[in-house]
């Protein structure tokens, strides 16, 4: 693909907007609230944006920096900036690996939301009461055909968009909805507050409680704010590196990355008013997991005078949170066959969007017909498989890659990366001994923890996994083994051949 010929945004607006479109998703409307009423409310919250800021701004700006510095996808951005000798160009297809298995289960729950706007337009929960609401959603995982139709037709509608190329078709589509969607979220978090009953709800969200922390252990509350960190803003595997490679050099990336985090935070935050407070208020237990949204929202909406609509209204733009999360990896999926096999646009669509469609089978399918398959023990799905090896294995790793490229002297290194970063006007990030030495040693360190961490609260033996305990830390420390055996090696084979 010719560096000269690429696209770009049309406004810095449309780049922030589809930037926090990708960011802003599921994991910020499905999985905020309800593993932040698991993990003890304002508790996980505090723990939550302290990552945000320690981790989740300074990784954004490495992913934004790598793109626009290559001015290429995933697949080509480290054979652009790499030092000659170097194997970093081998982390390229752990971009496509994780892209893909996002969307291999990310489709199918946006899938989710668009049939259930269907079903609130419809009438469908007019009149019913909680416990038939409940079964409602277990009936729809148990229908393969169901799931398969609602999971193709986002797919189909995702890849649509990117045929159509930034300008004319992300950037145009995005814009429009992520705003309706902040301002219907507002109005929904202030209804939601002044329901009877939601008061204590409230206070749960923001008033700190330590008995939470005791009930599930530091450690454990720590890994998962810290995954969640990294799940809701999409950095590790590089969807938000191709938006950087779509930039110019008119404002600092650190600023930008700033500003696309708080956008993320203030949906995520706007969320946990919509569902704690309405939980609270009818009775709805506030960690009772992925289903929650799918069992409070409709139960929130049939006791509201035009519920049948607005509840129907936020599941459509729900949708299209979700579906700007989905266009954004799409396209990171579909720039890098662009860029690796130097394919046309429209090849490179269809090929994805039909790779991608067949992939998403196994988690539809997870449900129904493959529900004995329990890759995590009993009671497990394909989708909780899924996203463990994505939230738990790729995305802290992917992270760790990218901040060791940009900070390692036989990587791209911190001069050049800060460089980059502070191209344009906005806010700098400090060029300084203390910033590099954090960047270095300090941010990967702590990646590495509770990466570690991570694996040890999930599988050790009292949890029920027994022998597969080994197996897993096995293939866990396999896994960092290999990012450190990249970087170290390959500079060593750099330093043999300059001498």
């Amino acid at each position: 693909m010719d560096n000269n010929t690429r696209e770009q945004f049309g406004s810095r607006l449309g780049y922030i907007l589809v930037s926090a479109g990708c960011a802003i998703g599921i994991g910020n409307v499905w999985k905020f609230p309800y593993i932040c009423g698991q993990y003890g409310g304002a508790i996980f919250m505090l723990i939550y944006l302290l990552f945000l800021v320690i981790l989740g701004i300074p990784i954004l700006t490495t992913e934004f920096a790598i793109g626009r510095g290559s001015q290429r996808s995933a697949a080509r951005a480290y054979d652009v900036l790499e030092p000659k000798g170097t194997k970093w160009h081998w982390y390229s297809w752990f971009s496509i690996i994780g892209c893909s298995l996002l969307m291999m289960y990310y489709t199918t729950v946006a899938g989710w939301m668009m049939n259930y706007g269907l079903k609130h337009i419809a009438g469908t929960f007019v009149g019913k009461t909680p416990d038939e609401v409940t079964g409602g959603f277990g009936e729809m995982l148990g229908n393969p055909l169901e799931l398969t139709f609602w999971t193709v037709l986002v797919c189909l509608l995702g890849f649509t968009v990117c045929y159509f190329g930034i300008q004319r078709g992300i950037e145009r589509v995005t814009k429009y909805l992520m705003v309706a969607l902040l301002v219907l979220m507002l109005v929904l978090a202030v209804h939601s507050v002044f329901l009877d009953g939601a008061d204590a709800g409230v206070r749960y969200y923001l008033v700190p409680n330590l008995e939470n922390i005791a009930d599930h252990g530091l450690g454990e509350v720590v890994f998962n704010a810290m995954s969640h960190a990294f799940f809701t803003l999409s950095i590790g595997v590089g969807s938000m590196l191709i938006f950087g490679s779509y930039i110019g050099k008119s404002r600092s990336l650190m600023g930008e990355s700033m500003v696309i985090t708080g956008l993320d935070t203030f949906v995520a935050l706007t969320a946990g008013f919509i569902i704690i407070p309405s939980c609270f208020a009818y009775g709805v237990e506030v960690g009772a997991g992925p289903s929650l949204i799918f069992i409070t929202i409709p139960n929130l909406f049939t006791q509201m005078p035009g519920g049948r609509w607005w509840g129907a209204v936020f599941f459509i733009f729900l949708t299209f949170a979700a579906m700007s999360t989905v266009v954004a990896v799409f396209e990171g999926i579909i720039a890098f066959f662009m860029d690796r096999f130097d394919w046309e646009r429209k090849k490179s669509t269809i090929v994805s969007g039909i790779a991608i469609t067949l992939l998403s089978m196994p988690c539809v399918f997870g449900f129904n017909i493959w529900s004995k398959i329990q890759l995590l023990g009993e009671g497990s799905s394909v989708l909780d498989f899924e996203d463990f090896i994505v939230s738990n294995n790729l995305l802290p790793l992917g992270s760790l890659a990218f901040v060791l490229f940009c900070t390692s002297k036989n990587g791209w290194g911190f001069e050049n990366f800060i460089a980059e970063v502070n191209a344009g006007k906005g806010i700098k990030m400090p060029a300084n001994a203390v910033s590099k030495f954090y960047m270095t040693w300090v941010l990967p360190l702590i990646i590495i923890a509770v990466y570690l961490k991570g694996y040890w609260d999930m599988f050790k033996p009292e949890t029920g996994f027994d022998g597969r305990f080994f197996g897993w830390m096995a293939f866990a420390l396999l896994f960092l083994a290999f990012i450190m055996f990249v970087a170290i090696w390959g500079g060593h084979r750099r330093a043999a051949k300059e001498q």
